[in-house]
Parts: C-alpha cells; sequence; structure tokens
C-alpha cells in the first residue's frame, strides 16, 4: 500500500485493504468498550474515585484506564484510515473517470472516420463465382464498386471501362475498392486467374479493399 499522498496509482485492491483495517480497529475499539461495560459501564467519563477521593475498589481501575486509553489511540487510528480511504476512493474514481473520458474522446473519433463520406459506387456485385479471385479476395454479392484500378465513380461511363482495365492488367496490380455495413475493414491480397465478362481470362493480382460506413 502506498503512503498517503503519494502519487503512485491506487488500485482496488489498496482500497479493499483500507477497510478491512478500518473493520479491524472498529472491531478493537467495540472489545474495549465491552471491557468498560462490563467494569460497572463505566464509559469513557465516569471518575474512578469514590466520594472520599480514594480509587473505586468495585472496579479494576487498571483495566478500566488501559481499556480508554486504547479506545482512545484506536479512535485517532480510525479517523487516520478513514482519510486514507477516502482519498484511495477519490484516486480511483478519478482515474476511472480519466480512462473513461478516454475510452469516449478515442470511440468519438473511430465514429468520425467511420462515418467520413465516401464516393458513390459505380456498380454492384450481382454474383460471384466460387473459388474465383474475386470469392478469393472477399468480394460478395451486394458489395458496391467505389474503384476499379484506375475506373472511379469521376470516370466511369460503361463496364467497357472496367473490361479496358483488365485486358491491360495481366502481371500487374489492379486496385478494387467497395462499399458494405457495417464498420470494419478488411484488405486481402491475391494472385490468380480471373475472368471479368466475356473478355477472357488473365492474370491480375487483385487487392480488395472493403471501406465500411456505420
Amino acid at each position: 500500500m502506498s503512503e498517503p499522498g503519494s502519487t503512485s496509482a491506487v488500485s482496488m485492491r489498496d482500497v479493499q485493504q483500507l477497510i478491512a483495517r478500518k473493520d479491524e480497529i472498529e472491531a478493537q475499539i467495540k472489545a474495549y468498550y465491552d471491557v468498560l461495560e462490563d467494569q460497572k459501564n463505566i464509559g469513557m467519563e465516569e471518575t474512578l474515585v469514590d466520594r472520599e477521593g480514594y480509587p473505586r475498589a468495585d472496579i479494576d481501575i487498571y483495566q478500566v484506564r488501559t481499556a480508554r486509553h486504547n479506545i482512545i489511540c484506536l479512535q485517532n487510528d480510525h479517523k487516520s484510515i478513514m482519510k486514507e480511504i477516502e482519498e484511495a476512493l477519490h484516486n480511483l474514481h478519478a482515474r476511472d473517470k480519466d480512462k473513461r473520458q478516454r475510452d469516449e474522446a478515442e470511440a468519438k473519433v473511430e465514429a468520425l472516420q467511420c462515418n467520413q463520406t465516401l464516393p458513390d459506387a459505380f456498380a454492384k456485385v450481382d454474383a460471384v463465382t466460387p473459388g474465383s479471385p474475386a470469392s478469393m479476395c472477399g468480394l460478395q454479392v451486394g458489395d458496391e464498386i467505389i474503384a476499379f484500378g484506375s475506373v472511379n465513380t469521376n470516370n466511369f461511363q460503361t463496364l467497357q471501362n472496367i473490361a479496358t482495365v483488365v485486358q491491360h492488367s495481366e502481371g500487374v496490380s489492379a486496385h478494387v475498392k467497395g462499399l458494405l455495413l457495417p464498420q470494419e475493414t478488411i484488405k486481402r491480397d491475391c494472385c490468380a486467374r480471373w475472368k471479368v465478362s466475356s473478355f477472357g481470362t488473365y492474370t491480375s493480382t487483385m487487392e480488395w479493399k472493403r471501406a465500411f460506413r456505420m
């Protein structure tokens, strides 16, 4: 356990140990009050001498004085440890609050990144042949294409544009980007012989990046 006022991190275990010590002190205080109760219920303030000024013969003076002294010491210890518990709980809650605020800030940043405006898609996948390069690279029915090599939303006119890219992509990289829900990003690289429409079969490296919106 760190010393009071220490800047070291306070853990829940530290707090639990302090509370256990507090409970122990309270139990000891009660035990000494039980001693005073057994001594004619004399308490902490009642006089220890009789009317003539002599030590009372009906109680154990030494036992009473010892119990009273220990109660006073333990009460001081109790005040001290209660202060330690209060400070530890404050530090623990402050640390949790800071962590929660950092987590919330990171979540907001991630949400903003996920909500960035993406280009409109110019094509939608209607079918994916099992075992094809498109299938192996993660393309799925319903995916919306926003870029295929040099073809994008701004310059796409017809599917002939994609066919032209395919015809000139043998042995080089063809970059494909698409949109899908929900929030997740997948990037895969694959190299295989693949076929688009009726324009023939070509060997190409296809990078499929699926960017998701929230």
